[in-house]
């Protein structure tokens, strides 16, 4: 067994302080654009066709990545990226609508919010991160802060939903610890494409059997995949896969609830829908989730 940690684990002991919050911020990127995909969803995109927006979001990128790049996976790196594609961007996405499709959307949310403490619990058995008090808060604030956020008094539960919800945030955390786990062998965008193509194509024939044959796509069709391909995928997962490398994985996984925060704020924003108090408190418990989240622990700060 080896004694040195791979690079993706050990380097950021010697990052500054200036560094991280620089790391923080581009991070967070991902979750915000993936906080778009709502209101781009019921806004841009043919209805119900979850499975094709997921394929047209991974499998685009990934070859558009792959191209750039020309690296393709060697040896026991075929099978790393198809878990973790599996992991971040296949089982992830269909398990997502599934819920969602199953689920109120707030409750879907809510159950997906566990991710943080679920990735932090995973990071402490392997990785060794240390599990914090404060890991323990904020990702309770944040579960509590997104259920008043998004969950209507009227929501109803469905167990298949229920337990989609629940292997989708499973599904996610793992793949972030496993893609701190193992490392990255090459460059970021290739690294990127590896997942984006494996994930696809997992997700093409269930899109195909379950949806059939794509329908006529109209100019804002094309404009809204274009977005979600672009910077809700291709770029929101480099700076996402960067964050993992660069910072410690409670603290990654806690920005994901800004995600269901932009969704509610462009609601509000382009829809014209109202903020209640009670989404308004959600709202403040989830910026102090994630603010209490980004206070990395001494060991990581010079």
């Amino acid at each position: 067994m080896p004694t040195t940690a791979p690079p993706s684990i050990a380097p950021f002991a010697n990052v500054s302080a200036t560094a991280g919050r620089a790391d923080v911020l581009l991070t967070a990127f991902a979750p915000v654009a993936w906080g778009t995909t709502y209101i781009v969803t019921t806004e841009l995109l043919p209805p119900d066709r979850p499975m094709l927006t997921a394929v047209l979001r991974a499998l685009p990128a990934g070859l558009a990545l792959a191209a750039m790049t020309r690296q393709r996976p060697t040896g026991s790196w075929w099978w790393k990226a198809a878990v973790l594609g599996a992991l971040n961007i296949g089982a992830f996405f269909a398990l997502l609508f599934v819920a969602a499709y199953r689920l109120p959307g707030g409750v879907a949310a809510t159950l997906g919010s566990i991710q943080p403490l679920v990735a932090a619990g995973l990071a402490a058995v392997i990785l060794k991160e240390r599990f914090r008090t404060t890991t323990a808060v904020a990702g309770s604030l944040g579960i509590i802060g997104v259920a008043l956020l998004v969950l209507r008094s009227d929501a109803t539960l469905d167990a298949v939903g229920v337990l989609a919800g629940l292997a989708g945030a499973v599904s996610m955390a793992t793949g972030v610890v496993l893609t701190k786990r193992w490392g990255r062998p090459v460059s970021l965008p290739a690294f990127t494409s590896w997942q984006l193509i494996a994930g696809g194509l997992l997700l093409a024939p269930v899109a195909a059997l379950a949806e059939g044959a794509p329908p006529t796509l109209t100019t804002a069709n094309y404009l809204g995949y274009a977005w979600l391909a672009t910077g809700g995928t291709a770029v929101a997962y480099l700076v996402w896969f960067r964050g993992i490398a660069r910072l410690p994985v409670a603290q990654v996984s806690l920005l994901g609830l800004a995600s269901p925060a932009v969704a509610t704020f462009a609601g509000f924003a382009v829809l014209g829908q109202t903020l209640t108090p009670v989404q308004l408190t959600g709202a403040g418990l989830v910026l102090t989730a994630i603010w209490i989240g980004q206070r990395p622990p001494r060991d990581y700060v010079n």
